[in-house]
């Protein structure tokens, strides 16, 4: 971390993101659309809805791709349609079947790039698209994907119950580059061999089946400090954080600021928490399949997500007046 960047800059850089911010308008689709199911056992505000059949769990996930992203680069949008999707059902602990898609189409050649990219990554993480919906004739180009996935109920990992003195771990795959097309995409994903990203995905399931976590998510488009930030709305509860220890590779050369690190959308990342005996095994499962994991805070029940540095702390987020994602606004 830069010597000149203030806790403050950060908390800034972080509220202010465009990633961050746009995930507010989901708190008024919740109080619209949610209704209580004694077969739904959590929907809004997790990455994957879980629904009960008989003693498992099916999970439900779907995923549209930032428009900007759409016009940067179409394949790396088709690949990443796949990868969010995938991630969702990986963080929820459970294992991705298949998937269905909505593409809407204005131009020929974008469509061709995003169906290559889908493809590419469908193929990487062994889940099949199965099927969908086409607009041939859209005014505009998109793409949103829906995942399926299956998990045994008790085995599943939530966003909603982390509990004041929990640890909290930041995973990352370092072993990446700067997206060419976007800045503040971290794709280490295309630079893994399929059997990679497959056991990076999987060690979430071996979470889960060891009940090793007390809460997890995969960090999404609000970046690490964000993430950590949807969780806790989630659960209703704060942390505080060291940012020195929040996993990085050499910034200096890479030509970037830690202010852009912690809001970079990350090809592999988990934001877990764990009780403290089992932080050295969680780490150690981590490193094992090639992402770089370290404990980086304490949860506390303060409603504050408070990050640390050099002795200087600042509020990122008060949970307390307004949520990332408005869930109970």
């Amino acid at each position: 971390m830069e010597n000149n960047c203030s806790t403050e800059s950060i908390a800034k850089a972080v509220r202010e993101y465009a990633g961050v911010r746009r995930k507010h308008a989901i708190g008024e689709i919740i109080h619209c659309l949610k209704l209580d199911s004694d077969d739904v056992l959590v929907s809004f505000g997790e990455d994957a809805a879980l629904i009960k059949n008989n003693d498992d769990g099916i999970l439900l996930a779907a995923d549209g791709i930032w428009s900007m992203l759409m016009e940067a680069d179409p394949y790396w949008a088709g690949f990443c349609s796949v990868l969010v999707n995938v991630h969702d059902i990986a963080a929820m602990g459970g294992r991705p079947l298949a998937m269905v898609d909505i593409l809407s189409i204005q131009n020929e050649k974008v469509c061709h790039e995003v169906l290559r990219g889908m493809a590419d990554a469908s193929k990487k993480f062994n889940v099949p698209v199965v099927g969908g919906h086409l607009h041939p004739d859209s005014e505009f180009s998109a793409i949103d994907v829906a995942i399926m996935g299956i998990v045994k109920i008790e085995d599943a990992i939530f966003s909603h119950t982390a509990k004041a003195s929990d640890r909290v771990i930041a995973a990352i795959d370092l072993n990446g580059r700067i997206h060419p097309s976007c800045a503040l995409n971290w794709d280490s994903a295309t630079l893994r061999s399929a059997q990679e990203v497959r056991d990076q995905i999987n060690v979430m399931q071996k979470f889960g089946a060891k009940h090793l976590l007390t809460a997890g998510k995969d960090i999404s488009n609000p970046g690490v400090i964000g993430t950590l930030g949807m969780l806790l709305e989630s659960s209703e509860a704060g942390a505080e954080i060291e940012l020195s220890k929040i996993p990085r590779p050499d910034l200096f050369s890479l030509g970037i600021t830690f202010s852009q690190w912690v809001r970079m959308y990350p090809g592999m990342g988990f934001i877990v928490t764990a009780k403290e005996e089992n932080v050295a095994e969680v780490i150690s499962m981590f490193n094992n399949v090639g992402i770089t994991a370290s404990e980086i805070g304490v949860v506390n029940d303060t409603r504050h997500l408070s990050i640390k540095y050099n002795d200087k702390e600042s509020s990122v987020f008060d949970l307390r007046k307004e949520g990332i994602m408005g869930l109970f606004d």
